[in-house]
């Protein structure tokens, strides 16, 4: 319930605290005081377009702030987190217009734009004016309220489960489906690259080895001659490093005879005499074993050539190349398994269309059920109402299509997030009129009267917000006023109701009755409101019959009209 509605320098009003209570509060004043400021008021904290025009003159900006209560938290709360807004039990409205800047918007004190300050105000209240914030008048509610009214959320919500799955199985079909179009187009370059690759036989450092090979085979012949010449020197020539060192040992051992300390000298110039003797059978055997092969050594040069083909092809070094070809041979294998998944989904998807199926058929028939009862219900509604010759009809259409998710009586049907069923309220107000839409319905106090009953048959099934009505009396008097009247005392039982009126048979339903009133102080209007009492109460209920100065007779009609209400 709106429990508080704060207003600041907003049009006449300087400033203003309202306090409000649960039940039917009643709104009245004179024509022209202000009370469509207060609905400009609420339209403000519901994400009306502001104006400018709307601060108070002299003000820098307006303020309006709205304490709500008890609301229904199953979709606010989701709002509000996705919003990034603190929700708690109670949440506050607010909107600041300046007179210079754009105008700012805050809930529960965090500021938000004026989309997210809509999109709350339309779950908490539904103002009737001017067509504004009327959700009934939009089609995309209908199956809401339709639904609410023949109960079936356990029925919706596993709809919703089951239809959330298909898209997502949907979504991963297409990308495989994407995926394997993909690979086929690629298949042959995938299949040539990796068969291109795999051939090469490709090894890490195979490159330097191939370097080291190639060196060696064009450096043959210089090699082997190396080897005979260094051969030559340390051993086979007869002034050869081995018979020099040789000479040198005899005439040393002859030396250490004489003197014992050469003696370790001795063994240290034999050792070096078997390096020389060791290195010159390495060089024999090393030179011995070169071999000048053209053929292997242009073997060489050609596979050297391939690598660096391959690298300067792919833009790659030899590792990543291998890397490469390892994720080619795991494109190939994917491709191989994609229609094994492919398949795997279609079954998945045909299986959960067809439990969509079932169950949006039982919602159909729920649903079809329901709309025969509140046709009625709201026929009736509406005659007591003053609209005696209304055809009021639910109806329920389907799209046909032949890729439709949803198999109902042999065909099939376009699914949606709440079942097959396009669902729109119609309403024909006069005899030999086809129905319409709700929102072609001409005459304000018409549709005012039409929610009016609509919300009486919802009532104590659907999640209504508080209810507010600025035009619910126009067009209307004598006994249909006091049905209109009587049966916006019954809705308040179970909702908040706020109606601005100007009719005492409405008024007199009142459980709060607020008056506005314009005055002058110092050179400038001033709009107030206040509660009344029940003495007052009474009186502004006889002045809707005889004026500013009522008479006896219009307090005594009055007074029966509030005893009257207090039997309801």
């Amino acid at each position: 319930m709106l429990t508080h509605l704060y207003i600041r320098d907003f049009a006449l009003i300087e400033e203003l605290s309202l306090a409000f209570s649960s039940g039917l509060t009643i709104i009245t004043g004179e024509t022209g005081a202000g009370k469509s400021i207060l609905m400009g008021a609420l339209n403000q904290v519901l994400g009306v377009r502001a104006s400018t025009d709307l601060v108070r003159s002299g003000s820098k900006k307006a303020v309006i702030e709205a304490t709500l209560t008890g609301y229904d938290r199953t979709r606010t709360d989701q709002l509000l987190e996705d919003a990034g807004i603190d929700s708690g039990e109670e949440i506050i409205l607010r909107r600041e217009i300046q007179l210079k800047g754009q105008s700012r918007c805050f809930i529960n004190d965090t500021p938000c734009t004026v989309q997210v300050l809509r999109q709350i105000g339309d779950q908490l209240i539904d103002l009737h004016g001017q067509h504004e914030h009327q959700l009934l008048l939009h089609q995309e509610t209908h199956g809401v309220m339709l639904d609410q009214y023949a109960s079936i959320e356990n029925l919706t919500t596993q709809y919703s489960i089951v239809y959330q799955q298909l898209q997502e199985e949907r979504k991963k079909l297409l990308e495989l489906t994407m995926r394997a179009e993909m690979l086929e187009k690629q298949k042959g370059m995938l299949e040539y690259q990796h068969q291109e690759l795999m051939s090469l036989n490709l090894k890490i450092d195979e490159e330097a080895g191939l370097e080291e090979e190639i060196l060696l085979l064009e450096n043959a012949e210089t090699l082997t001659e190396q080897c005979d010449t260094i051969n030559d020197e340390l051993y086979d020539n007869e002034r050869s490093a081995f018979v020099l060192i040789s000479e040198a040992v005899h005439h040393l051992e002859k030396l250490a005879r004489i003197d014992t300390t050469f003696i370790a000298r001795v063994e240290e110039l034999q050792n070096a005499r078997s390096l020389v003797e060791e290195l010159s059978r390495t060089l024999r055997s090393y030179g011995g074993g070169i071999e000048y092969n053209q053929e292997q050594l242009e073997n060489l040069r050609e596979r050297q050539l391939k690598l660096q083909k391959i690298k300067k092809k792919y833009g790659k070094s030899i590792e990543e190349l291998l890397l490469f070809q390892d994720e080619l041979s795991q494109e190939l294998s994917l491709q191989e398994d994609l229609d094994d998944r492919l398949k795997a989904v279609e079954t998945t998807i045909a299986s959960l269309k067809t439990t969509l199926s079932a169950i949006a058929i039982e919602i159909h028939d729920a649903r079809q059920k329901a709309s025969f009862e509140l046709q009625e219900i709201i026929s009736g509604e509406l005659a007591g109402l003053g609209i005696p010759h209304s055809e009021f009809r639910v109806h329920l259409s389907a799209e046909a299509s032949p890729d439709g998710d949803i198999s109902a009586n042999g065909e099939c049907y376009r699914a949606f997030h709440t079942g097959y069923d396009i669902i729109e309220f119609l309403i024909s107000t006069n005899p030999g009129e086809e129905p319409k839409p709700l929102g072609k319905v001409a005459s304000g106090g018409e549709i005012s009267r039409i929610m009016l009953a609509l919300k009486r048959a919802l009532a104590t099934n659907a999640r209504l917000p508080i209810l507010v009505f600025d035009e619910i009396d126009t067009g209307i008097s004598g006994t249909v006023a006091e049905a209109v009247g009587k049966s916006l005392k019954m809705l308040s039982r179970l909702h908040q109701i706020i109606s601005i009126t100007h009719l005492p048979q409405i008024a007199a339903m009142a459980d709060t009755h607020l008056f506005v009133e314009k005055n002058v102080h110092e050179n400038r209007t001033h709009t107030t409101v206040r509660q009344l009492d029940a003495e007052e109460h009474l009186k502004a209920v006889a002045q809707l019959f005889g004026g500013h100065h009522p008479s006896d007779a219009s307090l005594k009609v009055a007074a029966q009209l509030l005893g009257a209400a207090k039997g309801i």
